[in-house]
């Protein structure tokens, strides 16, 4: 176990996690990266490039992404930004066929376990 291992959270590839998107900032503590802690119940781990499938799926399941919200800082996703997805909107989106593709290198190893409750795996996130 190197040093980066034991200080810094994981992608899917057990290296350092990359940002997912600093604009817009995402992640559950708002620093860029899909990391987690004991308090993120909803597990924001998967970093997604969003497509207007998905957002208008989302929006129409009780999650809208796409409304600006500047009470919460929040300026709304548009097609093409990356954004830390909980584990359970995406597996539902994939279900749907409307999953946005992952950005692996970004999105947290413990998103693995999560999936593996669904049946899936680090190659249905390809």
């Amino acid at each position: 176990m190197n040093e980066d291992s034991k200080r810094f959270q994981q992608n899917v590839f057990n290296d350092r996690l990359d940002v997912c998107s600093k604009s817009p900032m995402t992640g559950f503590s708002r620093n860029g990266k899909c990391e987690t802690n004991a308090i993120d119940l909803g597990s924001h781990l998967i970093c997604a490039t969003v497509t207007k499938k998905f957002l208008d799926y989302t929006k129409s399941v009780g999650n809208d992404l796409s409304t600006p919200r500047p009470v919460y800082q929040f300026p709304g996703l548009r097609p093409g930004d990356n954004w830390c997805l909980c584990v359970t909107r995406w597996v539902e989106a994939r279900k749907a066929g409307v999953a946005p593709p992952v950005v692996l290198r970004a999105t947290n190893k413990k998103a693995l376990d999560y999936l593996q409750y669904y049946q899936l795996g680090l190659n249905d996130l390809k």
